[in-house]
């Protein structure tokens, strides 16, 4: 498994990215990070990867070819669990998460890919 985190901070604030990310897996809400257009999101990677399979709600299957993902999603943060995604899927969805201002944090990394990151 390999995961993407996104969030977005609000305008001024720039917090430990890596304390953002273990916060935001216990599902907190964080001061200083903006909530997210969740649905819109969601519907957005939907229509992106409509040829894939979707398994539920947020559990997506590429059934021509390989990989998959499923989406963790709090109102401030959205988390892509890939199974086997190939690196082309996986940037398309960090570039559906750039066009709604979240920028990939990369937990094996760990690094931010924003503006920031060092």
């Amino acid at each position: 498994m390999y995961e993407l985190l996104f969030w977005k901070y609000k305008e001024e604030v720039y917090l430990n990215n890596h304390e953002v990310y273990e916060r935001l897996l216990e599902q907190e809400t964080i001061d200083g990070l903006e909530e997210l257009q969740i649905e819109v999101i969601i519907n957005r990677i939907a229509k992106v990867f409509s040829k894939w399979e979707r398994l539920d709600e947020t559990s997506f299957k590429n059934t021509a070819g390989v990989g998959a993902f499923h989406l963790v999603t709090t109102p401030q943060s959205v988390l892509i669990n890939c199974y086997g995604t190939k690196g082309t899927d996986m940037e398309k969805l960090c570039q559906i998460m750039e066009e709604f201002k979240c920028p990939l944090y990369d937990p094996q990394v760990p690094m931010r890919y924003d503006e920031f990151a060092e």
